[in-house]
Order: structure tokens, then C-alpha cells, then sequence
């Protein structure tokens, strides 16, 4: 606030009659008048300062480093001004918000020599009434004259303070301090106060801005530069500086030359992106002294007067980008191998065998009828062996006609020359599970037999070949080996997926199993959805037993799930099960909507869930949405 001279031999009366006769005058501002009044209640002396609260010497240390962007930038400020300083008698310190003096610089504060004050609380229950404590009291710079000021000792100099803010929060007070008024207008004390309260708050915003940006940059899983022409590194996040450092540059050297690190570095669209080229998810292979890089590079030229001033470049390891890539995609298990359940010998030994070959390397071919839980058991095979950090890409196989399915495994390139990642990348260091891998075509079987025996990916026009480290779990509905008999399916690819083959037995093989599984998708249903469980009475397992589930584990999740989302009570009976052929769930969804709604409504809408409670294709149950004027 930018105040009016002041008489002070008259605001020197004002104080000495609220002091020592209790009497406030009217003249006296507001602000100063409720302070002194808070001064005096709180028995504060006011002759002499009498030295509050201090921080210890290490207490002060630390607190200097927490604050240490503030502390540097004020240094070089004072630096530039502390003649003007000496000059006309102007000292300063550095308040935080809890009151306590960062620093103090140049002339005597409070009758202290600099330094002395450091470390101490300076609030109005310790000093009484001051710029500092007006200033944050009201959240506005405040100029206060020396005798309005609660310490009779420091009547002799005028105080301005001003708020530094920080995010809308008061982080610093900005005092200096006037011993001989008459030298400096007031004016341009409260001018000089004013500009370095918005220097401050400007540099501690961006700096604070800068920091935030430079975490984000940290850890992102890119290596990020900012490049000059003479290919000297300006910066580098955490990433790029770990591979300046691999590189043979040493440690946190932001002053690397790539000219110097990079064998191949006028050929990079980094040296070309000084002539104003840009790069946008260029294929660039990095060769230095010590590793060569294999990467996704993007490259933005930064221009000065329409010259190009710098570059900034962004660049990932082809093989992290596929990996993230695939994890983004939510391609991991879902399901873990305790996820089956089952107490028969012949379910018992199926997983036996899972389990030992979820921790070999060899392929592997899951054998069963449809609906037995092949696509589960790879998941959790998967989730078991040693690549469970790497991604789990499926494949569909019957999903696809013959061009599409070639297109979804290699990828294709697309008009601007670029090649969108196959599933046979994104399962790089991971697993590739094959459903319905008897309905891969024999020309497209071969070449993906050779692909993976050759351990390595090419394209037609790609002088590279990429490295194809991948484990294969195929899964199928019927015998595999009788197609390749039949010449029906490849006889290499069989070979090749062939090495450990589990068969998986179907539900009408291992019926005492039911009431178990029954329990068990109740219990999976109730954590999934976060609603109560539910109980199968005895009389309504007997019903599940006595039904011989053609389509296996898949139409009973069916069964349960209608019947959990349908019963009322906490108790699923016979009266809440549907049995395919035996209740009105039937096939008269077909020709009746009413139907079709009340199924829909129990399964929430979820098209996986009522095709399981159909044992129907989700493609069936689409055609059905068009046709009864439905959308998902």
C-alpha cells in the first residue's frame, strides 16, 4: 500500500500516548492501530528488541537449502543493486512464511549486523508490530514509517514489505528497510519494493514451472535434447543423460557434443532438422563408440528471427516403445493359473502340467473343445513363466479373413510409408497366444512358421530386419495333428507350436468339479462388480450336475452370471438358474424383444457376458442389437 508522507514527530506522539498512557489517537491507520492493540495484549516489549525465537545453526541450513531457488535468485538481484544500496542506506531481508529470516543483506536491520538476523522469527507475537506482519496479515505491500513501527529502537528507518506469492499462496516477505528517508523519495522506495516483489514472483513461477516440466521430462520413458547448431546438448532429461553417459560422455554433462558422441550424426534427422527439416516418428539407428541405438526419433526445429536456433529431439529404443505400446493396450494377464479351479485327477493333472510348462521356454498347444477355458489357461501361463513383465498379445485367429489376419500379425504400411506394429512386434519379450490357430491359412502359416524360426522380422523395401524374441501359446478347438494330416493346416507351423501339448479335458469329464466352479464364478462376479455374494442352494448345484453343458465352463459362467445378476435374495435356487433347452431363457430371444431386454438387462449390458449366457458369438448377439433397434 503506498502511503502519504507522514509527519512523523506526530505519529511519534501518537505512539508514545497509546505506550505509555494506553490512549490510541484517531490519526493513527487502521491497520497499525489494531497491531499496536495486539502488540500490548500480548505484553511484547517495546523499547528494545529483545531477540525472539532462532532457528539453531543447522535448522537454519536446512531451511536456507529448502528455499534455496529463492535465496539464489535474491543474491544475484542484490548483486546488480547493492551499490544503490550503500548509497542511500537501504538494507533487506528475506522472510518465509512462518516469519523466519532467511537471509538479511547489506546495512544493520534492527540495530543487527547482517547475518545476525538470520535464522530468526520476526511475527508480531515476537516483535510486534512491522511491515513483515501487516504485510501478510492483509496480503498486500505495506509501507510502514518508523514511528508506527512497536520497537522504539527502530523508529529511526521506514519498513516496506511485500507478499511473495506462489501458486495464490503468501511463500516469502520481501522487507527493506530506509534509515535515512529524506536521501530516497518515498515513491521510489515503494517503486523499487513493487518491482522486485514481481522480478521475484515472476522468476519463482517459472521456476516452479521449470521443475514441474522437468519431472514430467524425467520420467518419461524418451530420452529428451535440446540440441545447438555446433551439436552441443543445452539438455537432456534423466534418460538422454544416461545415454550420454553410455555413450562415453561424462556423468550429467549437459554440455556433451553429439557431433563428437554420434559416429553417424550427419546423417540423422537431428543435423538435417538445422536446415528447417522436421521429423516425425522417423526409424533412426544411433552409432556411438559403445552401443548403437535402434530408435524412434522426432525432431522439432526451434527458430530465432526465422532462423533455426536449435532443435529439440525426442527418441525412444524401438523395443521399450513396443513394450509400452502393449502394456498402454492393456495387453497382460487377466487371469492368474489359480484362477482354475477343480479337485478331479483329471483337472489335477492338466495343471500340473501347466504349471511345470509355464516355467520352460518351449511353445506350447492347448487342446480342448470350445468353451473349456483355453484362453484362461494361457493367461495364466503366461502370468507363471518367465516373460510376465512382457506383454500377452491374443489373436484371434477365426477372427480374421486370410488378408486381414497377414495384416494383424506383420502390420502393413500405410499411404505416408509408414508400417503400423503386427501383434508379432507387439509381443516382443512376451507371449503370443494364437486362439483358434487351426483357422490360419497354409500360405500365412508358413511364413509365420519361418518368421519364428528365424528369430528376426522383415519388410519388403526394410534393409533391417528386427529381432523377434516371442513364445507362442496356440490353442485349439479340435486335434490338430489329424489337420496336418489332411493337409488342412502347416506342418512346420504344428512342429513349431507343438513342443508341449496339454489337453484340456471338457466339463462333462470332470462333473464333480461343477458345484466348485459354480461357487467360484459367484465369488469372481461378487469382487469384480463390488456386490455381495451370493450362495448356490444344494438343490440348485444338484440341478447344475444333472445338466451335461455342451458348451463347457463357458455356457456354465453363463448360467451363473444370469442367475447372479437375476436373483433377488443372497440365495441362487433351481427357480434362478435358466438351463439352455430347459427354461423360458430358451431360443425365444430370437423372435421375442421382450425377452431379449430382460436378458440384456441381466447382464448390464455387457455383450461378452450375455453371449456367454446365450452360448452365442458376439457377432450374433450385434446383428440382434440392429435388428430389435438397439445400441450397445
Amino acid at each position: 500500500m503506498i502511503r502519504e508522507r507522514r509527519n512523523k514527530e506526530k505519529l511519534l506522539q501518537y505512539y508514545h500516548k497509546f505506550v505509555d498512557e494506553g490512549v490510541l489517537d484517531p490519526n493513527v491507520h487502521p491497520w497499525v492501530a489494531e497491531s499496536w492493540q495486539r502488540s500490548r495484549q500480548r505484553k511484547v516489549s517495546s523499547d528494545i528488541m529483545r531477540m525472539p525465537e532462532m532457528l539453531n545453526r543447522q535448522e537454519l541450513i536446512d531451511r536456507q537449502m529448502r528455499h534455496k531457488k529463492a535465496i539464489d535468485y535474491l543474491d544475484g538481484l542484490f548483486q546488480e543493486i547493492r551499490e544503490h544500496f550503500n548509497v542511500y542506506n537501504l538494507s533487506m531481508i528475506l522472510v518465509d512464511h512462518e516469519y523466519y529470516c532467511l537471509k538479511s543483506y547489506a546495512l544493520p536491520f534492527f540495530q543487527k549486523a547482517p547475518g545476525a538476523m538470520d535464522g530468526t522469527r520476526l511475527s508480531e507475537a515476537d516483535i510486534g508490530t512491522s511491515s513483515i506482519s501487516l504485510s501478510v496479515e492483509h496480503g498486500v505491500p505495506f509501507l510502514l514509517f518508523g514511528p508506527e513501527m512497536w520497537i522504539a529502537e527502530c523508529h529511526s528507518g521506514d519498513a516496506c514489505s511485500a507478499p511473495i506469492m506462489v501458486n495464490g499462496q503468501i511463500k516469502y516477505v520481501l522487507t527493506l528497510v530506509s534509515v535515512h528517508q529524506e536521501e530516497l523519495p518515498y515513491t521510489a522506495f515503494v517503486s523499487l519494493m513493487l518491482s522486485m516483489k514481481y522480478a521475484m514472483e515472476k522468476h519463482l513461477a517459472l521456476a516452479a514451472d521449470l521443475e514441474a516440466r522437468e519431472a514430467l521430462l524425467d520420467s518419461t520413458p524418451v530420452a529428451a535434447y535440446q540440441i545447438m547448431p555446433n551439436g552441443e546438448v543445452a539438455y537432456a532429461n534423466r534418460s538422454g543423460q544416461s545415454r550420454l553417459i553410455t555413450s562415453g560422455a561424462s556423468a550429467m554433462n549437459h554440455k556433451a557434443n553429439l557431433s563428437e558422441i554420434v559416429l553417424n550424426y550427419q546423417h540423422t534427422p537431428i543435423f538435417k532438422g538445422f536446415t528447417g527439416i522436421p521429423a516425425q516418428n522417423k526409424e533412426v539407428t544411433w552409432i556411438t563408440t559403445r552401443k548403437t541405438y535402434e530408435d524412434i526419433t522426432t525432431v522439432v526445429p526451434l527458430y530465432t528471427e526465422q532462423e533455426v536456433s536449435s532443435v529439440v529431439a525426442v527418441s525412444m529404443p524401438i523395443e521399450e516403445l513396443r513394450m509400452l505400446v502393449a502394456h498402454a493396450s492393456g495387453y497382460k494377464a487377466r487371469y492368474s493359473l489359480s484362477s482354475m479351479v477343480g479337485k478331479t485327477s483329471v483337472f489335477t493333472s492338466m495343471m500340473n502340467k501347466a504349471g511345470r510348462a509355464a516355467h520352460s521356454v518351449h511353445n506350447i498347444l492347448l487342446q480342448g473343445e470350445s468353451g473349456t477355458g483355453k484362453q484362461r489357461l494361457a493367461h495364466g501361463i503366461h502370468q507363471a513363466g518367465p516373460r510376465a513383465a512382457g506383454p500377452l498379445i491374443a489373436v484371434k485367429c477365426g477372427d480374421f479373413p486370410s488378408e486381414l489376419l497377414e495384416t494383424e500379425f506383420f502390420g502393413a504400411a500405410d499411404a505416408t510409408g509408414d508400417s503400423p506394429i503386427g501383434k508379432l512386434e507387439l509381443a516382443n519379450g512376451g507371449t503370443l497366444f494364437l486362439d483358434e490357430v487351426e483357422k490360419i491359412p497354409l500360405e500365412l502359416a508358413a511364413r509365420l512358421a519361418r518368421v519364428l524360426h528365424a528369430k528376426q522380422i522383415c519388410f519388403p523395401g526394410d534393409h533391417t530386419c528386427r529381432p523377434l524374441d516371442i513364445r507362442i501359446i496356440a490353442a485349439c478347438d479340435g486335434d490338430l495333428k489329424r489337420l496336418v494330416e489332411k493337409q488342412q493346416f502347416s506342418a512346420e507351423l504344428f512342429d513349431m507350436i507343438s513342443r508341449t501339448l496339454i489337453r484340456i479335458p471338457p466339463l462333462r469329464s470332470r462333473r464333480e468339479d461343477i458345484p466348485l466352479l459354480a461357487a467360484h464364478i459367484v465369488t469372481e462376479l461378487a469382487e469384480q462388480h463390488h456386490m455381495p455374494t451370493k450362495t448356490i442352494a444344494k438343490e440348485t448345484a444338484d440341478a447344475l450336475l444333472s445338466y451335461e453343458w455342451p458348451d463347457n465352463v463357458k455356457q456354465l459362467q453363463g448360467v451363473i452370471e444370469y442367475a447372479f445378476f437375476h436373483t433377488i435374495g443372497d440365495v441362487i435356487l433351481p427357480s434362478d438358474i435358466h438351463l439352455p433347452g430347459r427354461g423360458r431363457i430358451g431360443m425365444a430371444w430370437k423372435e421375442d424383444r421382450g425377452v431379449f431386454l430382460e436378458i440384456w438387462k441381466a447382464a448390464r449390458g455387457n455383450i461378452s457376458r450375455m453371449a456367454n449366457m446365450l452360448a452365442v458369438s458376439r457377432v450374433t448377439l450385434y446383428r440382434y442389437l440392429r435388428k430389435y433397434g438397439l445400441e450397445k
